[in-house]
């Protein structure tokens, strides 16, 4: 496929994106890489829309409820936990990761993992660092080819049988939308 095919394919999708102020030295540098990204493929600006929340333990029930209104193609989470001296960050981490996991499978709607977790700041900034693999810019890839692959699922799945009516219902009224 050609570039400006996949550009073009890819213009079509909406995303939401859930950043956590929390670290924002590193998050914000995620958010700008991740919207390069979306960019790069065609993603216009209008349809991207982005939610800042406290930190990294609110942004599952962001993702979740911007995942339930049936805008968005796929959900991209971006935030930083970087280890200290007290065992919070195992806590922030697991339930962050858990509740994201859990909303993607709730909703049906891709939700992509770009929080950072790492032991030390520079360890965070390397991963955020837009000349180098910044995962950002991947998180938008990732959620740019989910965003395909759930299209083309429901596209070969009948809604009588087994896709969540409510859904596939929203998901129609978005597109009638267009």
């Amino acid at each position: 496929m050609k570039a400006s095919e996949y550009r073009r394919r890819a213009g079509r999708f909406r995303f939401g994106i859930v950043v956590s102020k929390f670290n924002r030295s590193v998050t914000g540098k995620l958010l700008v890489s991740c919207l390069d990204g979306l960019a790069e493929q065609g993603i216009k600006p209008a349809d991207i829309h982005v939610e800042r929340v406290p930190g990294a333990f609110e942004i599952p029930l962001v993702a979740r409820t911007m995942a339930m209104t049936g805008r968005f193609d796929a959900v991209i989470c971006l935030g930083a936990v970087i280890r200290g001296e007290t065992p919070h960050f195992d806590y922030i981490c697991a339930e962050t990761s858990r509740g994201i996991g859990q909303a993607a499978l709730v909703t049906g709607v891709p939700i992509i993992f770009g929080v950072l977790t790492t032991e030390t700041v520079a360890q965070a900034m390397e991963r955020a660092d837009p000349s180098k693999f910044n995962r950002g810019r991947e998180a938008a890839k990732a959620a740019i080819q989910m965003a395909k692959v759930m299209k083309r699922l429901n596209a070969m799945t009948p809604p009588s049988q087994g896709r969540d009516s409510t859904l596939f219902s929203r998901q129609a009224a978005r597109r009638s939308e267009k």
